[in-house]
């Protein structure tokens, strides 16, 4: 089937922002789109709009067992239930076919309804972020695939139509590997809406935070790329200069409590694998944050 010269026809159950997104990126390279499920049957028609291609659903139906492989991209809580009601509709039909969900914490385990009427099942996770209103970069973006054989191969193809890379993870690791995404991409978006809320605070009109702060951002991101961590690694504990980190502390006490804790995280963070010596640097550090008596804002 995946080998054929024609391209496989895939149902998109849950066709939310990734959802649409990989439909229409996979549309946009020949594969065909069959049934297109969402929780009604407006947002399934705005669905198959963006997508380009489709037959809007507002529920799961017997149409998605039309297609060779389904792709589920509900939120984390629904695919076991989705899964359990595809399965209880399709039952011996669903063998041959190749389910795939897109969660980036849960494995193929999920899918054990759909399985145990014969399905090859697996998940296909891209390492991106997807906003309703940009077109998501694919391009060499790491596809974390896993699962049975058949569904292996189908995320690859996937992954690699899309120009990502595909790589296979064991199912235990996928909560550690989301782990380092989120810390990577919205805890470092929390982090910069503080710095911003922060220059807010001493008069900056955000426009003006932002423009301050999003180059300073970049830049590190830059350096880290080409120079490697520790020689990218800049600030008051990187130097040893703990007066301004007390400094630094005394000031965020005019914030909610959560910008001097995260403050304080992230700087024991940095220390353990940055530091050339972490040890030291955070035995310093932590005497500098008893010596102030730093208990958080207010």
């Amino acid at each position: 089937m995946l080998a054929g010269q024609m391209p496989p026809t895939l149902a998109i159950v849950g066709a939310g922002r990734l959802g649409r997104a990989l439909g229409r990126l996979l549309r946009d390279r020949g594969w065909r789109i069959g049934a297109v499920v969402t929780r009604s049957a407006a947002t399934a028609r705005t669905a198959v709009r963006a997508i380009g291609d489709g037959t809007p659903c507002e529920k799961p139906t017997r149409r998605v067992l039309a297609a060779e492989i389904i792709l589920i991209t509900t939120p984390d809580a629904a695919i076991r239930p989705v899964a359990d009601e595809l399965a209880s509709m399709g039952r011996e039909e669903w063998r041959g076919k190749v389910v795939l969900h897109t969660s980036g914490a849960l494995d193929h385990h999920e899918l054990a309804a759909l399985e145990r009427w014969g399905a090859a099942t697996g998940s296909l996770h891209p390492l991106q972020t997807f906003s309703p209103k940009v077109k998501p970069h694919l391009e060499g973006v790491l596809f974390a695939i896993e699962g049975h054989t058949r569904a292996l191969k189908a995320a690859r193809r996937i992954a690699r139509e899309l120009g990502g890379v595909p790589v296979r993870l064991r199912a235990g690791a996928k909560p550690a590997y989301h782990a380092a995404g989120a810390l990577a991409s919205g805890h470092v978006l929390g982090i910069v809406e503080a710095a911003v809320r922060i220059l807010m605070g001493q008069g900056f009109t955000r426009r003006q935070a932002t423009q301050a702060l999003l180059p300073l951002t970049r830049q590190t991101l830059e350096n880290y790329a080409h120079l490697g961590p520790a020689a990218a690694w800049t600030g008051p504990v990187s130097r040893g200069d703990y007066s301004t980190v007390a400094k630094h502390l005394e000031a965020l006490k005019q914030h909610p409590k959560e910008y001097g804790a995260a403050y304080t995280a992230v700087s024991r963070l940095s220390a353990a694998v940055l530091s050339g010596d972490a040890g030291d640097t955070l035995r310093q550090l932590e005497r500098i944050l008893k010596k102030r008596g730093y208990r958080g804002g207010k």
